[in-house]
């Protein structure tokens, strides 16, 4: 949810928010959008990671709209770590995950998002063999991360994990505390997710993608340091990585 000042500084800068609320470059749109084309009304869809569903409060209603999947497909199952996440309305099915392996059977899956999660993964290996243990044949890898190259990356990794919720609710001052986890950066740089995703027999595409710079909303002067970064800036240190990726069991 875009918080009064960021509103101020994107209006400003993306002219065309003044009309609905969000910027042509908006990157959850781009992300969802993008999603919703591969869905089918029987999909079963994991949440990976999926939050207590903080996009309920989102007041834009084209980019909540696309990110509710509830109802458009057979049934979202949501797994998280945290148990509140447990309250997100927009599951069918909510499990708690414990230890390493995902509470789901295997080749029960058609699409899986993985939103923002893989930054604080620590062992990408496990959760990729877990990944491709779950996806049916021809089922859907999305993923929305951090790029380790990033400003916002290197910012954050100079920055101690257990002040990052602080200074996170700070400088995105829409962001509550409790939606923020420390962050380990073991698999989030392009190559890395394309080599991880070839060794699990996911066969896609993966890039650099740079929306407007919300973290810097708490300053003009940084904000439009920020829009000139995401005008020039080339892919591989721009802040966001989406991978899509389709699995092929059938050449193991």
């Amino acid at each position: 949810m875009v918080s009064k000042i960021e509103m101020k500084s994107q209006e400003k800068f993306y002219p065309e928010s003044k009309i609905g609320g969000f910027t042509d470059i908006d990157g959850t749109i781009a992300f969802f959008n993008r999603i919703n084309t591969l869905l089918d009304p029987s999909f079963v869809v994991l949440d990976l990671g999926c939050g207590r569903g903080s996009h309920k409060e989102d007041p834009i209603h084209i980019r909540k709209n696309l990110r509710i999947l509830k109802g458009k497909v057979s049934k979202v199952i949501g797994i998280d770590v945290d148990q509140n996440a447990k309250d997100n309305p927009f599951l069918d099915e909510f499990y708690l995950i414990k230890g390493n392996s995902l509470p789901v059977e295997s080749n029960s899956i058609d699409l899986i998002i993985c939103d923002y999660v893989l930054e604080h993964i620590s062992n990408p290996d496990k959760l990729f063999s877990e990944i491709y243990r779950v996806l049916k044949n021809g089922g859907y890898l999305c993923i929305r991360t951090t790029n380790q190259w990033s400003y916002v990356a290197i910012a954050a990794t100079l920055i101690p994990n257990k002040y990052h919720s602080k200074v996170t609710s700070i400088v995105q001052d829409s962001r509550k505390e409790e939606d923020v986890f420390p962050i380990v950066y073991k698999c989030n740089s392009i190559q890395k997710i394309t080599d991880i995703m070839k060794k699990n027999s996911i066969e896609g595409v993966v890039y650099g993608y740079e929306a407007e710079p919300s973290y810097l909303s708490f300053s003009t002067i940084a904000y439009s340091l920020g829009v000139l970064h995401q005008k020039f800036a080339p892919g591989f240190i721009k802040p966001a990585i989406f991978a899509f990726g389709k699995i092929n069991k059938n050449n193991d």
